[in-house]
């Protein structure tokens, strides 16, 4: 086990490598950044002391080292706009998103898994379409319609949730509900896949053969096989829900990481986009990571692999 996690660090760190490279370029190839730090109005003068004050002059390699050499230090450069570190505005707004993503994934969860199981143990049924129509209709939705969808049904017509803002739970019910249905159908697909793969194994049916009650043939048995692949796509979804809340934040005036990454876009404040980009994709990195040590803990099959 500690072989392969060592492995699946080790290539944590090259891809945690790669995506800071990519990331760096990325916005600088976006356009001239001293011209949009610079603004509207501003002399050849004004821009060309903007690219001496910022290091923007300098060859992009010493440009990537100096950045690098910063983020190791735990210094991601200061906020244009607010003029503020950029990690002091990440540790205020990510627990908001943190907790908008673990709490809409384990909705997701409570809705989708028993939904995959109900659907594997009653295959090609009635029982089955349904949770297949449920899964095809979250996907089929997009997050803004579903969105504003609820606003208007449970914050205006039936004013039930309050329909902007963290105060209090209430005010997460909706985005949690829709942030989380987007996910659902994956979930509930991998589940019933296999749960339908694993119910048809030889163990189970010598399970069955010996008289074990069915909620112990699903439930311990099963599940705890079917349930792997799961695992994996949890950790995807988590770190796809951290990026991509952008929408959700923005609708229901959340002031987290997404809404804090869109006017950052608008701003051009190219710190802190760059800052965000990179602390969003360490953390899908780790989730991952952490899925596959799950795994290969649950399975012992897929150390050896």
């Amino acid at each position: 086990m500690l072989k392969y996690t060592v492995k699946r660090l080790g290539l944590a760190l090259i891809v945690m490598l790669t995506v800071s490279i990519i990331s760096f370029t990325l916005v600088r190839a976006s356009g001239d950044i001293a011209i949009a730090v610079a603004g509207e109005g501003a002399t050849d003068a004004d821009i060309e002391a903007i690219r001496q004050q910022f290091g923007f002059d300098r060859p992009l390699v010493v440009q990537y080292f100096d950045w690098a050499g910063d983020v190791l230090t735990g210094d991601l450069g200061d906020s244009l706009f607010y003029r503020e570190p950029v990690v002091q505005l990440l540790v205020e707004r990510m627990p908001v998103t943190m907790t908008l993503g673990i709490l809409s994934l384990g909705f997701a969860m409570l809705l989708a898994i028993p939904l995959g199981v109900l659907a594997a143990v009653f295959p090609n049924s009635i029982i089955d379409r349904i949770c297949l129509g449920i899964a095809v209709l979250g996907q089929a939705t997009p997050s803004f319609w579903f969105a504003l969808l609820m606003i208007l049904m449970f914050g205006v017509i039936w004013p039930v949730f309050p329909i902007s803002g963290t105060d209090s739970w209430r005010h997460f019910i909706m985005p949690i509900i829709v942030l989380g249905y987007y996910v659902i159908p994956a979930i509930m697909r991998i589940t019933r896949a296999g749960m339908i793969e694993v119910l048809e194994s030889d163990y189970i049916r010598t399970a069955k053969a010996k008289g074990l009650n069915t909620h112990a043939v699903l439930f311990k048995h099963a599940l705890r096989n079917a349930i792997i692949p799961v695992v994996s796509l949890l950790a995807v979804q988590l770190g796809f829900m951290l990026g991509g809340s952008v929408v959700v934040e923005t609708i229901f005036s959340i002031n987290g990481v997404g809404h804090l990454a869109l006017l950052s876009i608008e701003r051009s404040d190219f710190p802190m986009i760059q800052g965000i980009v990179l602390t969003l994709a360490i953390l899908y990195i780790l989730l991952t990571l952490f899925a596959d040590i799950l795994n290969g803990w649950l399975d012992p099959r897929i150390r050896i692999s």
